[in-house]
């Protein structure tokens, strides 16, 4: 059994020229709108502006800035340029006795076994904590490391 379909397919062949045309003519009527508007005064939504200072002649309000609230989300900041900047002093004192300390223990533990060569049980528990000494030495003396550990005062 054969079905046979009538169907006029020219109802889907589209020209491109005239399509374009159209569309000009389209956006043509909608700009002549939007100018008729402008001229009469009356607007169909506010449209955003940026206008710089130096054109405004006025003189900015503030900083504004992006930063994250208690929640996490994104929030934006207004800095105001009349309050008085606040004036803090880093201190990397605390970090750098830490190291100066586990660099003098590095020292007397390798003294000791220098001196306790004869002794291989005491060299290697010695041998040991210097392993300890250094692997935590190597996790502190660092720019990162100081970074987050550095102290600030007001």
């Amino acid at each position: 059994m054969s079905m046979r379909i009538n169907e006029n397919y020219d109802i889907y062949k589209t020209d491109y020229a005239e399509e374009m045309k159209a569309e000009q003519k389209k956006a043509g009527e909608i700009g002549k709108e939007t100018n008729e508007a402008k001229a009469s005064g009356k607007t169909s939504a506010p449209a955003a502006e940026y206008i710089s200072s130096e054109k405004s002649g006025e003189k900015p309000g503030g900083l504004y800035r992006i930063g994250k609230d208690e929640n996490g989300n994104r929030k934006l900041y207004f800095e105001d340029p009349k309050k008085p900047a606040e004036k803090c002093t880093a201190s990397t004192d605390k970090v750098d006795k830490e190291i100066e300390k586990l660099k003098e223990k590095k020292k007397q533990l390798e003294q000791e076994i220098k001196a306790a060569s004869g002794d291989e049980e005491k060299v290697r528990k010695l041998e040991k904590k210097l392993a300890q000494v250094e692997s935590e030495l190597s996790q502190k003396d660092n720019d990162t490391y100081r970074r987050q550990h550095t102290s600030f005062t007001k």
